[in-house]
């Protein structure tokens, strides 16, 4: 039997040194399958500032070629569960450590010791016989706006947990991402990176959709959609772990806040404790090449003031505010 496009496509990225040799677009392109290629010949295109050349918009978002093809498979083949927990974000919005938390405190009863590091599969670089065992239960994760989610999606009972983040500390996390992303490569400034922000033209953007897709669906449907903001749960992580704990169905018990268990699970999914593993220190993406480590960067609030000028925050909260206009959502 043939390989398929996709097939093709992973081992070609496996294959080859792309970062270095800046190679990536064209092995994308070259891989795309004709409905894709066609597709993207109607679509209005912009350039990229992140790792892909060229965003292409669909269904009002901004997606690279490779990433629209996998919407389209999404869109028509994937099947929700009921019993799904689905985890949303913006990029570099706090995605790494919520997927964390949730899968240290749903999984947590399948563990003797569930905060223990020498087991823990959050701690090991092989889950294959792991996630072989998984429940009915499935944990998931995307950055797709909720318009274009697929169908059985919207149509199930699945539950959804949104992450959002201040737009210009997003920004600056996006910004830092592509850098290390892009190190043996050729990218813009700052300045430009900013008016394609500004513009909306980022991947699963513009920002402000896609936060205004969920936070509406949460107003809607509270039941099924948790929204989240990136500094509140700076700010307070037990609050809003356990929180988040109760409306993923795995509350804490009065004996497990006794025992000291939320600390624990935050301690174990902490910046720190994740960044300093070997595996997410010297490891990478098996399709891809990228380090992990690309995928950690202390987001401290705030951080925005020590790269984007009085000017360039201004413009971005004027945005902001304008945007989120009588919605009730605003950061």
């Amino acid at each position: 039997m043939d390989p398929t496009p996709s097939q093709t496509l992973l081992h070609a990225l496996k294959d080859a040194d792309l970062m270095k040799d800046n190679l990536l677009e064209q092995v994308i392109q070259n891989n795309l399958t004709e409905e894709v290629k066609n597709l993207l010949s109607s679509l209005p295109k912009e350039s990229g500032w992140m790792i892909s050349d060229h965003l292409y918009q669909y269904q009002n978002s901004w997606y690279p070629a490779i990433h629209l093809q996998a919407l389209l498979n999404i869109q028509r083949n994937f099947q929700a569960l009921d019993t799904d927990l689905v985890l949303v974000t913006n990029p570099k919005c706090g995605t790494t450590w919520l997927k964390a938390l949730c899968f240290a405190t749903v999984n947590r009863f399948r563990f003797d010791n569930p905060t223990s590091k020498q087991h823990h599969p959050l701690l090991t670089n092989n889950l294959i016989y792991f996630c072989l065992s998984f429940s009915a239960t499935r944990l998931l994760s995307t950055h797709i706006p909720h318009a274009s989610l697929p169908d059985s999606i919207k149509d199930s009972q699945c539950k959804l947990v949104y992450l959002c983040r201040d737009p210009k500390d997003t920004f600056i996390s996006f910004w830092h991402f592509n850098n290390k992303l892009r190190k043996n490569m050729e990218h813009g400034s700052l300045e430009e990176a900013f008016e394609k922000f500004c513009e909306g033209v980022v991947e699963f953007g513009p920002f402000w959709d896609n936060v205004l897709g969920y936070w509406k669906m949460s107003l809607e449907s509270p039941e099924r959609v948790l929204f989240l903001k990136y500094e509140e749960m700076k700010k307070e992580p037990k609050i809003h772990l356990m929180k988040l704990a109760e409306f993923l169905g795995s509350p804490f018990s009065a004996e497990e806040e006794n025992d000291g268990v939320p600390e624990e699970i935050l301690k174990l999914c902490s910046f720190d404790n994740l960044s300093n593993l070997e595996v997410n220190k010297t490891g990478k993406m098996p399709m891809a090449g990228f380090e992990f480590s690309v995928f950690f960067r202390r987001g401290e609030v705030g951080d925005h003031v020590n790269h984007l000028t009085p000017e360039m925050i201004e413009r971005l909260d004027k945005i902001t505010e304008q945007k989120f206009l009588d919605s009730g959502m605003k950061f």
